[in-house]
């Protein structure tokens, strides 16, 4: 598998410092988890009354026992998290022994480090499996279905792109289908994980995951709580080298999936990457951002003529009760005296989900904006593999279920040579003729 690729995160000082903060992140989820999940229960327990401390320190209750499992299951998660930024950081150009990215982890940093490691869960232990089938299964069989029929070892030929490919699951099980399959992602939790996860793994069941103990609520019993799952359930670079490998093709199966890293729009709508994929799928992505008609711009630019839109996933748009990036960017510059109206996120620029403005859409609408750009509907339903949880406790007492959309979209193939370049904002004239 190729490494991620992308821009230099080194180069930018901002960007430096949003990397910087991913790792301290991951660094301090042991100590932060101690801190808040038992240290702080436990001077609470032992705040009791003496007579109520003493009835639920012993069986059936034990508590004090509790506390040391949940310990025990923080530092096997930790243990993870250490061994993800071990193995990612010099690939990224960080130095464990500098002290420098140190400290710079914020709460919003620490949460996404928590949520990052639970998601493990969901792509890389066979408990998931559920969650994984109804959600990629539906789009794998899309693939198939929708492009081009050719046998197995042939399919080295045909370019999938996954958007938001998170912890890297459905790009590995693209490609295990043969397909040549590229992931992007914005997040460098996301992006540390999946790297671990894709490149370093060496056995099924390497590690110990607890992906419960952190929460006390909802468990039908303890030992649910504290249940323990191995991950990862296969080995990426194992299972793809058992595929089959075209003959005409220099290709092996593990050099046909790779990762980029930066903002989907200004990544994808690049010159080099335009009409390169036969197939974009997107798995709870596009709700993810606060104007979506700039991933259908870019998902457009970027498919080839006939080329197939796959998108699995619910519309809980992520900016509807929060800030767009945008409006925070704007926040800072402001809190720290600059005047707003020089900054550039109030002018018309290439920044993708950091442009100003944002919107919701419901599921028709979404459906009826594909068609002003030139898709074809070929296929709509709602939940084809049933609802879903997202990271769920299956026996949790409390179930958040999604009855995910489901359609696949082709990108119709125009007679008229003049397309919407994304990059330029302009019409351009794509044919061999002069201008």
């Amino acid at each position: 598998m190729e490494p991620t690729e992308g821009s230099d995160p080194l180069s930018d000082p901002e960007e430096l410092r949003v990397l910087h903060a991913a790792f301290d992140s991951f660094r301090q989820y042991r100590q932060a988890a101690h801190y808040n999940v038992t240290h702080l229960r436990r001077q609470s327990f032992y705040s009791l009354p003496t007579t109520h401390m003493d009835l639920l320190s012993n069986a059936p209750f034990s508590l004090p026992q509790t506390f040391r499992a949940v310990d025990d299951a923080i530092d096997a998660n930790a243990d993870i998290a250490e061994t993800m930024i071990d193995f990612s950081a010099p690939m990224l150009g960080i130095d464990g022994s500098n002290e420098g990215w140190k400290g710079k982890a914020k709460p919003n940093d620490m949460d996404k480090a928590r949520s990052t490691i639970i998601q493990l869960y969901r792509d890389w232990s066979a408990e998931g499996a559920a969650e994984r089938h109804a959600c990629y299964q539906p789009i794998l069989a899309a693939l198939t279905a929708h492009l081009p029929t050719v046998s197995e070892a042939q399919r080295c030929n045909q370019y999938v792109l996954v958007p938001g490919a998170g912890l890297g699951r459905l790009v590995f099980e693209a490609c295990a289908l043969g397909y040549s399959v590229q992931g992007n992602e914005i997040s460098y939790h996301q992006t540390i994980a999946s790297n671990y996860m894709l490149n370093a793994t060496k056995s099924v069941g390497q590690h110990n995951l607890y992906p419960w103990a952190l929460t006390f609520s909802n468990h039908l019993s303890r030992a649910n709580q504290l249940e323990s799952v191995p991950v990862p359930d296969i080995v990426p670079s194992v299972e793809l080298a058992t595929r089959p490998t075209s003959t005409n093709s220099e290709k092996q199966p593990i050099e046909r999936l790779s990762m980029t890293f930066g903002d989907f729009c200004l990544v994808y709508q690049e010159p080099h990457n335009r009409e390169q994929y036969d197939a974009v799928a997107t798995c709870f992505f596009i709700d993810t951002a606060p104007n979506v008609i700039r991933y259908i711009e870019t998902i457009k630019y970027c498919l080839k003529p006939g080329g197939i839109w796959i998108n699995l996933g619910p519309l809980l748009w992520h900016f509807e009760t929060s800030s767009t990036p945008a409006q925070k960017d704007k926040q800072r510059h402001d809190n720290d005296g600059h005047e707003a109206e020089n900054h550039p996120s109030n002018t018309v620029n290439e920044q993708g989900i950091g442009e100003p403005g944002s919107f919701e859409l419901s599921n028709d609408e979404v459906i009826a904006l594909l068609q002003q750009f030139d898709f074809e509907i070929l296929e709509q339903s709602e939940a084809p593999a049933g609802a879903t949880g997202y990271i769920q406790d299956p026996r949790s007492m409390l179930q958040n279920v999604y009855r995910p959309a489901f359609w696949v979209a082709k990108k119709i193939a125009l007679d008229n040579p003049f397309r919407f370049d994304p990059s330029s904002r302009n019409l351009t004239n794509t044919s061999d003729g002069p201008e």
